[in-house]
């Protein structure tokens, strides 16, 4: 038989879903992480699926299936496991019977709307990747007088204080006196894209709703909700990271759930 291919123990655990590989390695240097019996000391440790690991003393599960589930993230909390100005979080509100997962990405906390999640770190990198090209779509408010012109020309691309910024996909959903609604669908999502690019052509963002992730919708999902997508369905809507045939298993390492 082959031999089985060994990797960095911090990316082994960020794969597994246990963390991100920073705070993988930060548990590596707190020593809360355990390979065959001894404390690992270097992130770079090399292992693979035979070695036996263990976090805080407890020990890798059985390998599960990769999961994926659909949240309605409201606005006013913060996506991360804890936040130093003790702002609400979005791991704090999840539903107790749910496994530690991990978010595909984040929202700020003013952002509502589609937030995925995931037990497979290795799937969240896939889909967090620029390289994939996942689409983002957004439904948004804003104050000010609507210039359709204007933002047909987003759809060629625009530069802004020497940035420059793809063509972004706008339509008009809506126009009131003093507000107007638009549909935004993105393909990069430079930091604070939406607003930066609404304020160019004189509209001021007020509400901003995530719609859509890739294949992903939040389709009727309440805030606060979360939804799971159906196994069966993972590797049709992402076949580029599914082998044929069958789901690549998240291995589990159970440790204190960050909540």
């Amino acid at each position: 038989m082959p031999p089985v291919a060994k990797e960095r123990i911090a990316k082994f655990l960020a794969r597994a879903g246990v963390a991100s590989r920073r705070e993988s390695e930060r548990l590596i240097e707190a020593g809360r992480i355990m390979l065959n019996g001894a404390i690992v000391a270097s992130p770079a440790t090399l292992v693979d699926s035979n070695d036996s690991l263990a976090v805080d003393g407890k020990a890798i599960g059985r390998p599960e299936p990769t999961r994926l589930w659909r949240y309605h993230k409201p606005a006013g909390l913060v996506t991360t496991a804890r936040d130093p100005e003790g702002r609400p979080t979005v791991f704090a509100t999840l539903p107790k019977n749910l496994p530690r997962v991990l978010s595909v990405g984040r929202l700020d906390i003013n952002t509502e709307g589609l937030l995925l999640l995931t037990n497979d770190g290795g799937l969240a990198r896939f889909l967090e990747h620029p390289d994939q090209g996942f689409s983002r779509t957004y439904r948004i408010r804003a104050f000010g007088d609507v210039n359709e012109v204007a933002i047909a020309q987003l759809a060629n691309g625009i530069t802004i204080d020497g940035i420059h910024y793809r063509p972004v996909r706008t339509t008009l959903d809506r126009r009131g006196n003093s507000n107007c609604w638009l549909t935004m669908t993105l393909n990069e999502g430079k930091n604070r894209e939406i607003k930066v690019l609404l304020q160019h052509i004189g509209l001021s963002v007020t509400r901003l709703i995530r719609t859509g992730y890739g294949p992903f919708d939040l389709g009727k999902v309440a805030p606060g909700d979360v939804e799971e997508v159906p196994v069966r369905q993972l590797p049709k809507l992402l076949p580029g990271y599914f082998a044929s045939g069958g789901l690549l298993p998240a291995r589990r390492i159970v440790v204190a759930r960050e909540r």
